[in-house]
């Protein structure tokens, strides 16, 4: 079944009449992406379009952020891809994103990890849920969310779709430092960071000294 390049699920089609006034072949027309509206104890109660939900103030929406490590205890990061609409150019954490509605988190993190890197974690642990409101400077958009994090590890190697990432590292904490200081990040990544990182120093054992 054929599926719709904007949601990936299976897209609507159109019959569009062919000039001599017959009707050609069906065309596909591209569904847009929806994202999961929900209160603040993380209750679904709607759905929006996705940039609608972003644009300021922004609507509260779920979302998830995933932080894979590999087993020397290294983060790993991308660097968003200079087309994307939101926050493209700037480091950010291994793989964030919008469940489908109705979508659990997990399975969405799952996907949207393999998606975007080309592999599949091998251990994938939940770390609890953070809500917060952060406006991006640059474009103007709003990231009000609810946000389901997630961490694990990563053995195979990296296939990134270059649509989505520009670039990827692997970090110490010193790394990640100096990285922090030569160029921008995502509005987020501190926050979710430091809500995750009771479960980065169980997953990691803390040797890498996160």
């Amino acid at each position: 079944m054929p599926t719709s390049p904007a949601t990936g699920r299976p897209g609507a089609h159109a019959v569009l009449p062919s000039p001599n006034g017959t009707a050609s072949r069906p065309t596909e027309v591209a569904e847009p992406i929806m994202l999961e509206l929900v209160d603040e104890n993380g209750v679904t109660i709607g759905t929006a379009e996705k940039l609608s939900a972003h644009v300021a103030p922004g609507r509260l929406h779920r979302a998830f952020s995933v932080f894979l490590f590999d087993d020397a205890g290294r983060m790993l990061l991308q660097r968003r891809a200079l087309t994307k609409y939101h926050s493209p150019g700037v480091w950010s954490n291994t793989c964030c994103g919008h469940p489908y509605p109705g979508e659990q988190p997990f399975v969405a993190a799952s996907r949207r990890t393999a998606e975007e890197l080309g592999v599949a974690p091998v251990l994938l642990r939940a770390a609890g849920t953070v809500r917060y409101n952060h406006p991006d400077p640059a474009s103007g958009l709003v990231e009000q969310e609810y946000n389901h994090l997630f961490v694990g590890l990563v053995r195979n190697p990296l296939v990134p779709d270059p649509d989505e990432i520009g670039e990827t590292a692997f970090t110490t904490p010193a790394e990640l430092a100096r990285l922090r200081e030569s160029g921008p990040f995502s509005a987020w990544f501190q926050t979710v960071l430091d809500a995750a990182a009771p479960t980065i120093r169980e997953v990691t054992g803390d040797t890498a000294g996160w």
